[in-house]
């Protein structure tokens, strides 16, 4: 696998550097002693107030270092990837930020953080220092663990203590509320891929219908190996584990996104949680965001921390640190109605057989075609063609009853509303400008392959495209060509063996673009010649099938 680095080990220091030249959170510097003393502390700091530390292996960025600010954590020692930093580090950042009022660490419960940081705090006691050591063990993914890991939950209690230090508690006070915390907070993992280590071969061993629940963030074997499914099963399963484990609520929640997860998908897992009894109990949403991630790791973590008075004003106080996203209040969703338009005219439902015959034929032609065609797009887009005219399919489907079936010039405004508001992408509003202009056509002359013929007219006007710029016009208008005779403008109905022939038409349509190396419009227009040679338009393929799809319905059913 390859990684932006320089050098495997350079990766920490650079990374640090990397983060303090670009950070907003400001008054924050390094101490001196790379690459053995990797400690980001703040250079503002009260030593009057309680200090507090934390930190671990690196890999798990934006923790510990995007933490460290006001209100939050006083330093980060940072050890190598997955790597506890040594005692020598801890003790550094003690004596770089404590004084009088003492020191809080607090250390997830890994064998080397509680070693290394334990043996540090002896030391700094031995020099007079007052430190006091946390652990946090919040994974519940295993039962009766004898040593459960530390997660993301560990930043609830960064976010407690560095509040109550902000405000000038003492450490006994601070310490006995970590504790308790740290005892009523519960995390658990899910991953469909595990993380690689710069430097190291990935390890595949998830297959592509496995996922992982209960895994650690140093990729370490999870609970138990599940199949793969849906984010709202997903979901379901996460949250029924960490609801068996929890006290009772309320709850406050962090949705942390383990590395690679993108942005849509971690708001849909969002939404999957709000559907859980889970949600129910949850007052106060953290995330979906990069918190405390492990590398490259295709995967999520949930976290719940149980409510009182004071961790709430915790959580809910502004800090410094830019790496902390804030919190969310958890209530309805709002919407606002929707404004009126021209386009909200209502049409009354009519029946036509044939008609309906040869949507439904359509709808699930594209609906079965969808792989096929984003496969075609792939190599050539973004891959997302045949999920485009699957949309439109599922909803024009789903609506089926409530068309105008019986009035051509209806029926295509209502297939253009529809379109535009549905489809996405330039295929739908192209397409939804074709119907649109259809239809006014047909309410003049009741003639279909007329009505299209204009549509599509339109449709090139506003897109730019024309035919053999390798786009779905290469389909479209040799197949409306041929449903007029000789390819005029006259009008005449659509007998069986037009629409057979049109569908002829249009396939070879679609399958000159295969030959066609430049492409004047669209996304294949930025695609390499050698790229695009062999490959069908996706956009051509759709309206090629839509051809033959129709004309089988009008061969067995007859027209219109």
């Amino acid at each position: 696998m390859k990684h932006f680095i320089n050098a495997k080990n350079n990766i920490v220091t650079e990374a640090l550097d990397g983060f303090l030249a670009t950070t907003t959170t400001t008054g924050l510097a390094r101490l001196d002693g790379y690459p053995h003393t990797k400690v980001i502390i703040r250079t503002d700091w009260d030593k009057s107030r309680v200090a507090v530390i934390a930190g671990g292996g690196s890999g798990h960025e934006p923790a510990h270092t995007g933490f460290v600010g006001e209100a939050m954590l006083t330093a980060a020692v940072c050890g190598e990837v997955f790597a506890s930093p040594g005692v020598d580090a801890v003790l550094a950042a003690i004596i770089a930020v404590t004084g009088e009022a003492g020191c809080l660490l607090i250390v997830k419960n890994y064998t080397g953080d509680r070693l290394n940081f334990g043996l540090a705090a002896e030391r700094a006691n031995a020099l007079g220092y007052r430190v006091e050591m946390v652990v946090v063990a919040d994974d519940i993914a295993i039962p009766d663990a004898d040593y459960p890991r530390g997660l993301a939950g560990t930043l609830f209690i960064h976010k407690i203590a560095g509040f109550m230090a902000a405000r000038g508690d003492e450490l006994d006070r601070i310490v006995t509320a970590a504790r308790t915390a740290a005892s009523r907070c519960y995390s658990i993992g899910l991953s469909l891929d595990s993380c690689t280590v710069p430097g190291n071969i990935p390890d595949d061993y998830l297959g592509p219908n496995e996922a992982e629940l209960g895994l650690g963030i140093h990729g370490e074997p999870g609970f138990s190996k599940i199949a793969f499914a849906k984010a709202d099963e997903l979901m379901s399963l996460a949250c029924e584990k960490l609801a068996q484990a929890a006290a009772p609520g309320p709850f406050a929640l962090i949705l942390n996104n383990l590395g690679t997860v993108p942005p849509v998908e971690m708001a849909i897992l969002a939404n999957a949680f709000t559907k859980t009894a889970l949600a129910k109990k949850t007052t106060i949403i953290i995330g979906p965001a990069h918190l405390m991630t492990s590398l490259n790791m295709n995967g999520f973590s949930l976290s719940l921390l149980v409510l009182d008075d004071l961790r709430t004003a915790a959580l809910r106080a502004d800090v410094g640190a830019s790496s902390w996203p804030g919190i969310r209040v958890c209530d309805q969703i709002r919407v606002v109605e929707l404004p009126k338009t021209a386009q909200d005219k209502s049409y009354r439902p009519s029946r036509n057989e044939t008609v309906e015959a040869i949507i439904r034929a359509v709808c699930e032609m594209l609906i079965s075609a969808e792989d096929e065609l984003n496969f075609l797009d792939s190599r050539i887009g973004d891959g997302d063609t045949g999920t485009t005219f699957g949309r439109a399919a599922r909803t024009i489907a789903d609506a089926l009853n409530d068309l105008p079936c019986a009035d051509g010039g209806d029926l295509s405004m209502a297939l253009s509303t529809i379109l535009s508001r549905n489809m996405g992408g330039s295929s739908g509003v192209l397409l939804a400008i074709l119907f649109m202009a259809a239809g006014k056509a047909y309410k003049k002359n009741n003639d279909w392959p007329l009505a299209l013929f204009h549509g599509a007219r339109r449709m090139m006007q506003y897109g730019g495209a024309d035919v053999g710029d390798r786009t779905m016009l290469d389909a479209l208008m040799p197949g409306l060509d041929r449903l007029m005779p000789n390819g005029s403008m006259a009008s005449e109905s659509i007998p069986g063996e037009s629409m057979a022939a049109a569908a002829l038409a249009a396939r070879a349509g679609a399958n000159s673009t295969a030959l066609m190396t430049t492409a004047c419009a669209g996304r294949a227009s930025y695609v390499q010649a050698e790229n695009l040679a062999g490959v069908t338009d996706p956009g051509a393929e759709a309206i090629a099938r839509i051809f033959e799809t129709v004309a089988v319905v009008i061969r067995k059913r007859g027209p219109a």
